[in-house]
């Protein structure tokens, strides 16, 4: 089997062509979806435009990746994972999506909500990727009712490899309550644990993670190395520490929330794969690891992998060259191609915005067809101040491939 292209004989919103991206993905009997807005193609002007309240946007969103996911042989039922980037403008109306969703989906996947600075469609208050696996991937831990107005939790869901994906883990607790208010370290701590007792609901645990990506807020740059402890009390228990990421947003979903983290994990057992990068030696997250056959991997920036030094301040295209060119050498070490990549998440500041389509230029000339299926966002920071881009990639193996470094 081979992933390819999903090209949806009616897809009137934009082409299936000429970007950098595909529409989505599929392998038979899975998709991945790219991030889809409301945005259209208005011919009238000759761009690409979004208009609508959140209902209108969500409605026509959710409409795109459908029609993606039925133009690969599946249905609503066998979508087993949807991300939610919501806008910070768009928070305040994001449970209009949520009502869509229900409606539309009828019934309930592990749902990812991802609060993001804004899109790049400067209207564009939704964006949603979704995965699907025949037969809808197997619930391994019901969600959990709360008090209303509290983030809702979702079910725990296995998918496609024995991926098993998370809701977002946000400090709030059964009541509505903020966890450890002002206490960025404490909340850090409490979305991890919550994530190990959803696993192990599941019959696992956080030995099986394979990435942890958090959202925090610019504030905690000051004592973000202070999770150090945490993660190594909590995380690498099977002897690898699972890929990691870290993107600032300027508020995330409640009031006074310090930080939110998805947790991704797998079925099978962990593989640390790395080039030979030093710096990794003493940190709680790993560069790459393989489970079955999906090598999950931490987010990226352009970083000297040697000194540790940022590099090309200032410059977006030269540092989304250094970026992606630090993924294409993990591949390679572990005997992929760039048309092994079945995923990037790209965080650009919002600073950045108006020179973001350079970044598309860089991928055209690293990466290759089918295209990954893609979502882009702005935030307001990353971790080292003179970061512009971070990128969370995910690549899968071909069947017949063995494991790294045989």
């Amino acid at each position: 089997m081979t992933v390819s292209a999903i090209r949806p004989d009616d897809f009137g919103w934009l082409p299936a062509d000429g970007f950098t991206f595909s529409l989505g993905l599929t392998e038979e009997g899975h998709a991945w979806t790219s991030g889809h807005t409301a945005a259209a193609l208005d011919a009238s002007v000759g761009k690409m435009t979004v208009s609508g309240s959140m209902t209108d946007q969500a409605r026509t969103a959710y409409e795109k990746v459908l029609r993606l996911v039925e133009a690969a042989g599946l249905t609503p039922a066998d979508i087993t994972h949807v991300t939610e980037n919501v806008t910070i403008a768009g928070l305040a109306s994001y449970e209009e999506a949520v009502a869509v969703r229900r409606e539309v989906l009828g019934h309930e996947p592990t749902v990812t909500t991802v609060v993001v600075e804004r899109l790049v469609r400067s209207a564009a208050l939704l964006e949603i990727e979704v995965r699907a696996s025949s037969g809808g991937g197997k619930v391994l831990a019901a969600s959990e009712a709360r008090d209303a107005g509290v983030w809702a939790a979702s079910p725990v869901v296995e998918g496609h490899d024995g991926t098993v994906h998370l809701p977002t883990m946000v400090p709030i607790d059964a009541t509505g309550d903020l966890v450890a208010p002002g206490d960025f370290v404490a909340q850090y701590r409490y979305c991890l644990e919550q994530a190990d007792v959803l696993l192990r609901r599941a019959g696992l645990s956080l030995d099986n993670a394979v990435t942890t990506y958090d959202y925090s807020t610019p504030q905690t740059r000051t004592v973000y190395r202070k999770t150090h402890h945490v993660r190594k009390d909590l995380l690498g228990g099977a002897g690898v520490y699972p890929g990691a990421g870290g993107i600032l947003m300027s508020r995330l979903h409640q009031p006074g929330q310090l930080v939110a983290i998805d947790v991704t994990a797998s079925r099978h057992p962990l593989e640390l794969v790395n080039p030979g990068w030093s710096r990794y030696d003493t940190l709680t997250y790993a560069p790459g690891v393989r489970a079955g056959r999906t090598l999950f991997m931490s987010g990226f920036a352009a970083l000297d992998m040697e000194t540790q030094e940022a590099l090309f301040p200032d410059d977006l295209e030269a540092q989304a060259e250094a970026t992606y060119g630090a993924i294409l050498h993990l591949l390679t070490y572990a005997g992929l191609e760039a048309k092994d990549l079945v995923r990037t998440v790209e965080f650009c500041v919002a600073r950045e915005l108006p020179r973001y389509k350079v970044v598309a230029d860089v991928r055209e000339r690293l990466l290759s067809p089918p295209w990954p299926a893609s979502t882009g966002a702005m935030c307001a920071d990353l971790l080292r101040p003179e970061f512009l881009l971070e990128v969370f990639p995910t690549a899968l193996f071909p069947e017949e491939h063995s494991p790294a470094g045989e």
